[in-house]
């Protein structure tokens, strides 16, 4: 890490991401208390996360998709109590968090099999329960749905919304999904090589870095060919697949003048228009980095 340096307000949602071994690991272990810096400072709910471990483990969870914190041989209810006793939640508390927990990750059907029994969907899901029975302000959240389906994914989504939004609880979600960010981050943070290189929400993303639009068309493949020599001229990338795409800088070239030369010289079938996507541009500065 070099010089990072951020303040993150309670109960927002920020996607931390960044290419691998950018330092989202190495950042995320050090405010768990996992791992001490060699400088600077951290504080986690006013507690420094490795001087305090203990009690920074009773303020925060943390979910990391390649681990788990469920014990392997037994029931995954039994977990549960277990971790109910290690935090000390009072009974009340800890089965209506248990029982809201379960409702919204349906956790119904596999909460009395062990965890050796789980597909890894499931382990997911009982993870992240296990993870906020204590209701923790702050939760760590690493690659939560690595590997997931797409109805799991939908799951896990919907219980971070929820929690955040009626327990204002803070969320940092590092992941490779975009869909993640997209519908969880209320803001992002990128790092690269232990820089933060930019940090806001993603309107603000687009508008700094996604200075490109596209034109997405249907023609003949007789007419692709001919419009790629006329438009060579032209400051815009054209690329082939279902679609012809056109890609350009509105700051270097209209999209007036590309469709008034689109249709005043070419039978187009079908077009349409579109901002490159979060995906696009998030991989773009990954590439210039």
């Amino acid at each position: 890490m070099d010089s990072i340096s951020f303040t993150l307000e309670a109960g927002t949602i920020t996607g931390f991401i960044g290419a691998n071994g950018a330092g989202k690991s190495t950042t995320i272990k050090m405010m768990t208390g996992i791992l001490a810096p060699t400088s600077g400072t951290i504080r986690v709910n006013s507690q420094d996360p490795f001087k305090d471990r203990k009690k920074n483990a009773f303020s925060i969870g943390a979910v990391f998709g390649q681990r788990t914190q469920l014990m392997w041989d037994i029931p995954i209810r039994e977990t549960f109590c277990l971790l109910q006793k290690m935090y000390r939640i009072e009974e009340n508390s800890y089965r209506k968090n248990l029982t809201m927990f379960c409702d919204i990750l349906d956790l119904g059907s596999f909460i009395d099999k062990p965890a050796r029994q789980l597909s890894l969907g499931q382990r997911m899901r009982a993870d992240i329960c296990a993870a906020l029975l204590h209701d923790p302000p702050i939760v760590f959240l690493d690659e939560p749905t690595i590997g997931l389906d797409v109805s799991v994914k939908d799951y896990i989504r919907k219980f971070i919304l929820q929690v955040n939004k009626e327990r204002n609880t803070t969320f940092i979600l590092t992941t490779h999904d975009i869909t993640d960010i997209k519908e969880l981050s209320q803001q992002i943070m990128i790092i690269d090589g232990g820089h933060i290189i930019y940090r806001g929400d993603i309107s603000h993303l687009k508008k700094d870095y996604g200075r490109s639009s596209k034109i997405m068309i249907t023609v003949s493949q007789e007419e692709s060919e001919q419009m790629k020599d006329a438009f060579s001229l032209l400051p815009v990338t054209l690329t082939e697949g279902e679609e012809l795409t056109i890609e350009y800088s509105p700051v270097e070239i209209t999209s007036e003048v590309i469709l008034s030369q689109l249709f005043s010289g070419y039978h187009i079938r079908n077009f349409r228009m579109g901002e490159v996507d979060l995906e696009e541009i998030i991989r773009s500065i990954y590439r210039k980095k």
